[in-house]
């Protein structure tokens, strides 16, 4: 039977002798780059949720997938837990590492094997950024269509934990669309290849599953992502309004005028103005929110879309509507958007960047809602939003000096995610759960689904073994949540009273 662990997770694995461990990891793998020391460690003790924070215990940095067989099953038969990292830029908490557990790092897998330019893919190590393929990939006029605002930045092989997106996925898809195989190696330090150099596999859709399991099934050592060729054009419209409701009901408008951007993002006078004073980008910052229409594909068709666009923004009450003049002017357009996070950080200490999914028409109401939270709390949020597929990051901005206010901006991040489950939504669009919202997974799904969660992992992991403590609640741990709401009377379903 295998054990289900909470956030409790330290207190319910076994001892390990960290100087036992050291030296015999030593002994078996002695080319192993081991970091052990106090100052070494801190330097992995989070994620981009920094909020979070916990030492490993131990920190190793292999550079042959050898090392990282051997290492899984040494760490196998000792009952020592396993946490993967890549580059450390999620934002759930997914690579937040155990005081009794081996932080996995696998950055220096970082080798583009193969760009096939007649089969349209790419053969890529776990540790490759995910804008490295892209421009490995430009020389053949391909690219790869995943593109995360971290995508500077963040690894291919956290793409995958994660199944991250970007402000292109509205057409082109998440991580799991773009993806024909990945290779793993499973707690036992099995070998194992999940889908295939095809289109389709036969039996079940292994892929799919694993991809955004949060390295809670197994660690990537190889992936092979889809190429798309760059499209002939794309342009980008900017459309300003004088709310964020009209913004909010015009996405809704576009898509149900049979027109699917490349891209459709919303930002509201916050975040526009932090944009606009950070990268300069030419946002009209007295506008209460702008939407940005990417429309891409050949020439005939674009200016056609950019038109039927114009008029769908005016006709839904656009105070002003542009046209990118250049690709020059495209790409700063992209730029506010892309860097909208850090010029958030410019104008807060702290900020605390949620993450969840609701149906396009529900926009201008869940926008309210965020609002009425907003003054109910009393700290500021600015929104951001992939508002072409409904996947929201609300910034909450706090001070994390001024006592109270960390614990009030997660307070409102949970009722954010909690009014995204009760409109038909969900608690996470691309970040994934990690730590962040492990309580939250109480309110989306009811006892014998989260049950099912655990049989999952345990058919690759009977020990519990790979990132525990993340994702998936344990039913006790629901069962917190319930009571927590029943006693405010705030239970957002029925189903928690089950636990």
């Amino acid at each position: 039977m295998s054990i289900l662990y909470d956030e409790r997770v330290d207190g319910a694995l076994p001892t390990v002798d960290k100087a036992a461990l050291l030296a015999e990891l030593r002994q078996c793998l002695p080319d192993l780059d081991i970091l052990h020391t106090q100052e070494d460690l801190k330097t992995y003790e989070c994620d981009g949720l920094s909020a979070y924070r916990t030492t490993p215990m131990l920190v190793v940095l292999p550079e042959r997938i050898e090392q990282v067989q051997q290492l899984l099953q040494l760490c196998h038969a000792r009952g020592v837990p396993v946490v993967a990292r890549g580059a450390g830029t999620g934002l759930s908490g997914g690579a937040l590492p155990l005081e009794k557990g081996i932080l996995l790092v696998m950055a220096r897998f970082n080798q583009i094997l193969e760009i096939n330019r007649e089969g349209r893919f790419a053969r890529v190590q776990p540790g490759v950024r995910n804008l490295a393929i892209s421009q490995a990939a430009a020389p053949f006029d391909l690219y790869y269509a995943p593109d995360p605002s971290s995508q500077i930045a963040c690894s291919i092989g956290g793409n995958v934990a994660e199944n991250a997106g970007g402000v292109h996925c509205l057409k082109y898809g998440l991580t799991v669309h773009n993806l024909l195989k990945v290779d793993i190696l499973t707690v036992e330090g099995e070998f194992m290849t999940l889908g295939s150099d095809a289109l389709d596999a036969p039996g079940f859709d292994l892929l799919a599953l694993f991809t955004g399991s949060e390295g809670m099934l197994g660690i990537v050592t190889e992936v092979t992502v889809k190429l798309l060729p760059k499209p002939q054009v794309a342009k980008v419209l900017l459309a300003a309004f004088d709310s964020v409701e009209k913004a909010g009901r015009a996405v809704g408008d576009i898509i149900a005028a049979g027109i699917i951007p490349g891209g459709l993002e919303m930002m509201d006078n916050l975040a526009i103005r932090a944009a606009e004073d950070f990268i300069h980008a030419g946002y009209p910052v007295e506008a209460e929110a702008i939407l940005l229409c990417e429309l891409d594909g050949v020439e005939a068709d674009v200016a056609d879309d950019c038109e039927r666009v114009r008029e769908v923004l005016e006709k839904a009450g656009a105070t002003e509507v542009r046209l990118a003049r250049d690709e020059a002017e495209r790409v700063k357009f992209w730029a506010g958007r892309k860097n909208a996070f850090p010029a958030v950080g410019r104008i807060s200490p702290d900020y605390y960047c949620m993450d969840g999914t609701i149906p396009r028409r529900e926009l201008p109401g869940v926008l309210r809602g965020i609002a009425e939270l907003s003054e109910e709390y009393g700290l500021r949020v600015a929104n951001v939003f992939h508002a072409g597929d409904g996947n929201m990051h609300p910034l909450i901005l706090f001070d994390a000096n001024v006592p109270g206010e960390l614990e009030r901006a997660e307070a409102i991040g949970g009722k954010i995610l909690e009014l995204c489950v009760k409109v038909g939504g969900s608690i996470t669009g691309e970040h994934g759960v990690g730590r962040e919202k492990i309580n939250q997974m109480c309110a989306q799904f009811n006892s014998d689904e989260i049950t099912l969660f655990h049989a999952v992992k345990a058919a690759f992991d009977p020990s519990g073994l790979l990132n525990p403590g993340k994702n998936i609640p344990t039913l006790h741990r629901c069962a917190e949540f319930g009571a927590m709401h029943v006693h405010h009377g705030q239970l957002p379903f029925p189903e928690l009273e089950r636990f």
